[in-house]
């Protein structure tokens, strides 16, 4: 987030991408595990929501991953003309990657690559 705040990098969602993490934060498992209250979670979904670039999707380039799952957070990389996707599910995404020449890469990959911009 603070990376996004420096616009050191962009965030890119959709609207049905947005409202995904929303519905992830706030699934209880979820919230056993971050120990956010649901007012924290509204508080940095806010926050989050002014650091976001929002993506409109003028094409749906499905099926490019085995899980439909994954399209919904595909679309806003390949309609937003991102340069990379950061995710740690890096292998579903590989070939889709490839195919628009985004980048994929684990959370650990995105810091050394900004710690040595």
């Amino acid at each position: 987030m603070r990376l996004a705040g420096e616009r050191r990098i962009r965030l890119l969602a959709t609207p049905p991408l947005f409202l995904e993490y929303e519905d992830v934060l706030k699934r209880p498992e979820h919230r056993l595990a971050h120990g956010l209250t649901p007012l924290e979670i509204d508080e940095f979904l806010a926050e989050q929501a002014a650091l976001i670039d929002p993506v409109d999707v003028h094409f749906q380039w499905r099926p490019q991953t085995r899980d439909p799952n994954d399209e919904m957070v595909l679309e806003p990389a390949i309609n937003g003309q991102a340069e990379a996707m950061v995710t740690y599910n890096v292998a579903d995404f590989a070939e889709a990657g490839e195919r628009f020449a985004i980048s994929i890469m684990h959370p650990a990959g995105l810091l050394k690559k900004v710690k040595y911009e």
